[in-house]
């Protein structure tokens, strides 16, 4: 579907990276750099070397607080890593010169396995991505080291973790970008199951490209579960473009009008400034309080304003802070502020701060240590808002300087070390520019 407006899109930086950009070209169905960012999601897994040498010398496999006394191997994949990489990737790959690609990452303490596209377009669903490399890893290293039948069960619980007994590869030592299809609790919801502090590590904490990371799978699944059709699909990529993309520079600009000084109330007076002066609302009209009620025409644009302007705030409180846990409060607060300010509806109709009820609760009440890192958009308290919620999660994990129980470095060191490395995951606002 085309759109009559067009956007410029900005970096992290606020440097224009392309004008005049028709909406329709952001879509994740239609732009080739997020497009390659969801390929290399579904294609992509880190195969720990290192973390199998550790698991076979001490028998710790399958999981935490498992190990079987008495039985280790003596490997060294860190050192033959070069030998195991070539016998995976001929297992891997389906033909000679298909897009099978593995980076040796750490002087081989990991590596990056890409399946070739011609598996994924084989299978139902993204699994065989893991399933294959483990499957190539397993078997490479019964090889190169001449493991026996009676030993060889320790190598495969070392990679697999503790599949089949449990669903996921719990223990395991590959590691993927996405949660195993059974853990979506809904239809279309793969891609919105990634833990906040996942995608802050794959970014290297770069607060706006993590929340521009973020977006980009939360869209992406708002179309993948129908959220996006007809009438709705001009919403989620007014949505993508304004919070996500940066949009005419909008989130850059009210982050760095508020950044020294400002406060989330602060925020809310700038977006509505903006707002009035892009001519997307305006006075409507007065109480008898001399309260004045504003309207607009466009409330799918309001509703992107306000999603860019409750990231903006995020970023404000949760960076004067430098801690993630103020993030549920500044979804609620903001727009509440910003409701009583304009008498329209808060970002995303109001989801928002539903959202931000809930999460509130359930990261700082009863589960007390439940720190923000660990929610996706695909958690019971936090997939109600259309894909805006979980991007200033996101920021407010990479701004975080050490307050939550599990912070990102506890929890996704690997994602930085692995997926960190390709630019579409380091740098995502660059590829959906350059995919125009």
């Amino acid at each position: 579907m085309k759109y009559k407006e067009t956007i410029d899109l900005y970096d992290d930086e606020g440097k224009l990276l392309k004008s005049n950009v028709a909406l329709e070209k952001i879509s994740p169905c239609v732009n080739k750099g997020a497009q390659r960012i969801i390929d290399l999601t579904k294609r992509t897994v880190a195969i720990n070397f290192g973390g199998i040498d550790d698991a076979l010398k001490t028998g710790k496999v399958g999981g935490k607080g498992n190990q079987v006394l008495g039985r280790s191997l003596k490997v060294d994949c860190v050192k033959d890593c070069d030998t195991l990489t070539k016998a995976i990737k001929d297992m891997v790959s389906v033909v000679d010169g298909d897009d099978t690609k593995i980076t040796k990452i750490g002087g081989g303490k990991m590596i990056l396995v890409e399946c070739p596209s011609s598996r994924l377009a084989a299978a139902a669903t993204y699994d065989v991505s893991s399933t294959v490399a483990a499957a190539a890893a397993t078997q490479a290293i019964i090889d190169h080291y001449k493991i026996g039948m009676f030993d060889a069960a320790m190598v495969k619980a070392a990679i697999w973790g503790s599949y089949p007994m449990t669903m996921g590869m719990d223990g395991g030592n590959v590691i993927s970008v996405l949660a195993i299809p059974q853990n979506s609790e809904g239809l279309g919801y793969a891609l919105r199951n990634i833990a906040a502090n996942h995608v802050a590590m794959m970014t290297h904490r770069n607060a706006i490209q993590a929340s521009a990371l973020s977006s980009t799978f939360e869209q992406a699944g708002e179309f993948e579960m129908g959220m996006a059709v007809g009438p709705f699909e001009r919403a989620q990529l007014l949505l993508y473009a304004y919070q996500g993309l940066n949009a005419n520079n909008l989130l850059y600009n009210l982050v760095k009008e508020n950044g020294k000084t400002g406060t989330i109330g602060t925020v809310v007076q700038s977006l509505v400034e903006k707002a009035i002066e892009d001519k997307v609302i305006k006075p409507g009209k007065k109480g008898k309080s001399g309260y004045i009620f504003y309207e607009t025409k466009d409330p799918m644009l309001w509703s992107a304003y306000a999603a860019a302007g409750t990231l903006a705030a995020t970023m404000v409180n949760c960076g004067a802070l430098r801690g993630a846990q103020a993030v549920s409060s500044t979804l609620l607060y903001f727009n509440d502020l910003l409701e009583h300010e304009t008498g329209l509806p808060g970002c995303d109709f109001g989801r928002v701060m539903g959202v931000a009820v809930g999460f509130s609760f359930f990261s700082h009440s009863i589960y007390g240590g439940g720190g923000p890192g660990g929610f996706s958009g695909n958690h019971v308290v936090t997939r109600h808002a259309a894909g805006v919620g979980i991007p200033c999660v996101v920021a407010a994990c990479a701004l975080d300087a050490g307050t939550q129980m599990f912070g990102p470095e506890q929890t996704s060191k690997a994602y930085q070390d692995s997926f960190g490395q390709l630019e579409e995951f380091k740098k995502p606002m660059q590829a959906i520019a350059k995919g125009v």
